[in-house]
């Protein structure tokens, strides 16, 4: 194998604490909709409904991330689900998930960028509207949400591009921030609430059964809590042991649902009727802290809020451009995504990408950029599944798979989370499901879709020029020859035994 200079296997810097993963973890799952959304969940399933709904899509995820654990452990490279797609099916699934994975992780970067303009049409209407150009899609496009946007691209893409350390502190800080407003709004909204939780009731809504009103909010938890994936693309970045990333992920799942429950709770807490509050028809929580706390609690909400939504920039603009730089290093990319920073070994060529294919978004309006959102979610499924397939085939029920390590429990976690996961995917795939795709959403996917296999066949000569020890080097590090020398058969980390798929030796 040529490993000059231009084939040998670039790296990145090992810089992450395990308080700024933490961070990450956590941060990319919590964005603005924890604080904009609570109102239409309550008016959908009750306060007590949509906390168990969201916890159980916690617990869920939680068994989902078991797999990522051990994928961690066992794999600590960036790429996620494009990575643990090889090890699973093989190149074209890997390339499926890499394709797919990609637009939901950018898509989410122009998301996050288009929020904060929301809370600026609530705070500032006056001057957030000023300027109008034009609509789409019923959504009225003005030029100061265009101007702010993009500027908070740039500015995120600058900050990524100074380092992973620097980018790191950054998350944790914001992350403290982000975690201290919710608990204050929590407590000092329940200190002035008359009575908090009578005025909870009913608890779940009245013309649906209980049941109903749980799996209304369910279906939507998957995407409530996208963004804890974001840790394996800093696996290869871990100044820790891997073996921790479990536990890292498992602590942010939990926070994130308290912070959510908490949200969910301070809304339906505080006054006896929402309808009472405000006009009730535009942004309910918002009402809430601003009748319960005045400015002063509306101040510390958009604070929250803000650190919600650069939590989310920095976290996927993080997780983007390693996705990006793992296939290009795996070369189902153009090279330029695989070039760093001499300094700092950051994929400086993959942030800017990002920032460049997410500028234009603005122009298009929130909602079709909502659209672009729902459809790429289900390549955030996809991942899930194949994260979960390939820790289900690297485990062992018992002593049969020498080499292997025997997890009876963790392979079992892996199956369910082959099944929740294929459920999600059917959730949204399904029509009339609870988070069925909207038709401009199908479009969409299945344009993207069209534009993959373009896309593929353009690059297949090349990425299928690599032979099967090649890919596994610049994928997986090692080749399986190398790693067999380094362990000893009773390594439960060795992947001599592991069946990689060989069909797409060239």
């Amino acid at each position: 194998m040529d490993q000059g200079s231009e084939n040998a296997r670039r790296k990145l810097n090992k810089t992450l604490k395990p308080s700024w993963v933490f961070a990450i973890a956590l941060g990319s799952s919590v964005g603005w909709g924890a604080f904009i959304l609570p109102g239409d969940w309550i008016g959908q399933s009750g306060p007590l409904g949509a906390v168990i709904g969201l916890g159980i899509g916690a617990l869920v995820m939680m068994i989902i991330a078991s797999s990522y654990g051990v994928m961690i452990k066992k794999f600590p490279v960036s790429g996620g689900g494009f990575t643990y797609a090889f090890i699973a099916a093989g190149k074209v699934w890997a390339f499926i998930c890499g394709w797919f994975l990609s637009l939901g992780y950018i898509s989410i970067v122009a998301l996050n960028a288009s929020a904060l303009t929301l809370l600026l049409k609530f705070l500032a209407p006056g001057f957030m509207k000023r300027f109008y150009l034009y609509s789409v899609a019923g959504w009225d496009v003005y030029l100061p949400e265009i101007l702010i946007a993009s500027a908070l691209i740039l500015l995120f893409a600058v900050i990524n591009t100074t380092g992973t350390s620097v980018s790191g502190q950054i998350q944790f800080y914001f992350s403290i921030l982000l975690v201290a407003g919710v608990v204050v709004l929590g407590i000092f909204t329940f200190s002035v609430a008359d009575q908090p939780l009578a005025n909870l009731q009913p608890l779940f809504k009245g013309n649906q059964s209980i049941i109903t009103s749980i799996l209304v909010v369910l279906a939507i938890a998957p995407w409530a809590y996208v963004g804890f994936d974001n840790v394996p693309q800093a696996a290869e970045e871990f100044n820790f042991s891997p073996r921790k990333a479990t536990m890292l992920i498992v602590a942010s799942l939990f926070t994130s649902f308290l912070i959510y429950a908490i949200m969910i709770g301070l809304t339906g807490w505080t006054f006896p009727s929402l309808s009472a509050v405000g006009n009730g028809d535009l942004w309910v929580t918002g009402e809430v802290v601003l009748s319960a706390l005045g400015m002063g609690g509306l101040a510390v909400m958009a604070v929250a809020i803000v650190m919600g939504i650069f939590t989310g920039l920095n976290g996927f603009f993080m997780s983007s451009s390693r996705l990006l730089f793992s296939m290009a290093r795996a070369r189902a990319l153009p090279n330029f995504f695989r070039t760093m920073t001499k300094k700092t070994q950051t994929p400086v060529w993959g942030i800017w990408f990002v920032a460049l294919i997410t500028l234009p978004t603005p122009w298009f309006g929130r909602q079709a950029l909502t659209w672009i959102v729902d459809m790429s979610s289900t390549g955030v499924s996809v991942a899930y599944f194949f994260t979960c397939l390939a820790a289900y085939k690297v485990l062992a029920w018992g002593k049969e798979k020498v080499g292997r390590e025997i997890a009876p429990l963790k392979k079992f976690l892996a199956l369910l989370g082959m099944i929740f996961s294929g459920a999600f995917l059917a959730l949204l795939l399904v029509p009339n499901s609870p988070a069925a795709l909207s038709t401009p959403s199908y479009i969409l996917l299945f344009g993207w879709a069209f534009v993959g296999v373009i896309f593929y066949l353009v690059i297949r000569k090349r990425y299928n020029s690599l032979s099967q020890e090649e890919t596994e080097y610049y994928v997986l590090g090692k080749t399986i020859e190398s790693e067999v020398t380094e362990t000893t058969s009773a390594d439960t980390d060795s992947i001599s035994d592991i069946p990689l798929p060989n069909a797409t030796r060239s």
